[in-house]
């Protein structure tokens, strides 16, 4: 039993690894001067035509509860921007509801599906809660590397191996954090068809959709055979740069998804109603995407320039195509992740997350979010090119 709980804490909780991101984060807080690439979290403020619906929904008073799946013209407006911009088709009445942001989309997921002992395949390395959520629920997390060679995208043998009579569901998330990778069409199609073979579910967590650079979202629900054994979680967070809001959703046959309704009737009752108004000028005016396609390519800019920058220190980067993270293999170095993220903390004031944090395939790795300005990436740029050649020498 962890030392710093009481106790009667369950062995479960106690179990739980502090968490790596949150760490660093408590530290970097503390210190001055320090450049950060570790927030993943959007520089830009929620878009002014969203926040003016925010704003008037608290001066009209909509302040009360709403339905537990979410106000009825909130979910009509998202079945119809999830059929217009990637043909998939929920009902919004039973398919759809609105979540406290996409975690507790996922921990409604994980709770509905899992019996004790049940497992779930979690290629890593992945945000950090994934595994947690699943302990949580009572079910085994199973980690299955991703590669750098397959660009971080699943690798169906490797899922095969990891696959046990006692495998109930695969959680994946694309775009991806922490590699950038975006889904491979292909490799995902593959995906389903594994799932489909094994009878599996399927829970796809596709926050950072509508941040794609050079290609085009593939929704895993909308593949071949993928809907009907498919949870799509999503949200407002990243995309809207509404961090702050709390609203997410999960969307799924009806099947899967009211028995989600439930645990989230008992445990959050409905998700915050301004947030949910104003979600509804997000998803339904012109001024919202022009200002989600500014803030996608702000990113895309800064994505070539971190990515310029870690090669030309000598950093391994695979293309990342989604999100607004790299993540360079700095094994070269001859340090381990968290030592190197540690050193370059105190000596040169540059925050960055070691890939361990993200789970055993991720060491060797660094994770560099450029959700910041491109002053601050070419100064951290600068800064870490000075560590390095210390380091090597």
């Amino acid at each position: 039993m962890n030392g710093e709980f009481s106790p009667k804490t369950s062995r479960r909780v106690a179990g739980l690894k502090p968490s790596g991101l949150r760490k660093f984060f408590d530290i970097i807080a503390e210190m001055p001067e320090v450049v950060s690439l570790g927030i993943g979290e959007p520089d830009f403020d929620t878009p002014e035509v969203i926040r003016q619906a925010g704003i008037r929904a608290l001066q009209n008073g909509d302040t009360h509860y709403t339905s537990n799946a979410g106000l009825s013209t909130l979910r009509r407006r998202l079945g119809e921007h999830l059929e217009h911009r990637y043909g998939v088709r929920y009902d919004p009445e039973r398919e759809i509801v609105f979540t406290v942001g996409v975690s507790e989309a996922l921990y409604l997921a994980m709770t509905a599906l899992l019996d004790p002992g049940d497992e779930v395949l979690v290629p890593t390395p992945c945000f950090v809660s994934y595994q947690p959520e699943v302990v949580l629920a009572g079910g085994v997390a199973v980690e299955v590397p991703l590669r750098a060679e397959d660009g971080f995208q699943p690798n169906v043998s490797i899922l095969e191996r990891h696959t046990t009579p006692r495998t109930k569901a695969i959680l994946i998330n694309y775009p991806h954090n922490p590699t950038g990778a975006a889904a491979d069409r292909a490799a995902m199609q593959a995906l389903a068809r594994f799932a489909a073979e094994h009878d599996l579910i399927v829970i796809s967590d596709e926050i950072y959709d509508r941040l794609v650079y050079g290609g085009e979202h593939v929704c895993f629900p909308a593949l071949e055979g993928a809907w009907e054994r498919t949870i799509l979680l999503g949200g407002f967070s990243k995309d809207y740069a509404m961090t702050g809001w709390r609203l997410g959703y999960a969307a799924a046959p009806a099947a899967l998804l009211q028995p989600m309704l439930r645990v989230h009737q008992y445990t959050v009752m409905t998700a915050p109603t301004p947030a949910q108004v104003a979600a509804i000028t997000a998803l339904g005016t012109a001024a919202a995407d022009e200002a989600v396609e500014a803030m996608r390519r702000a990113y895309d800019r800064r994505r070539r320039l971190i990515v310029d920058g870690l090669r030309s220190i000598g950093f391994p980067t695979v293309e990342p195509h989604g999100a607004f993270y790299a993540f360079p293999d700095i094994r070269s170095t001859g340090i381990d992740d968290e030592t190197f993220a540690w050193r370059l903390l105190e000596e040169e004031k540059v925050a960055v997350v070691p890939g361990s944090a993200f789970g055993e395939a991720g060491a060797g790795f660094i994770r560099c979010s450029y959700a910041t300005s491109e002053e601050k990436i070419e100064e951290a740029l600068t800064r870490i090119a000075r560590f390095v050649q210390r380091v090597r020498v």
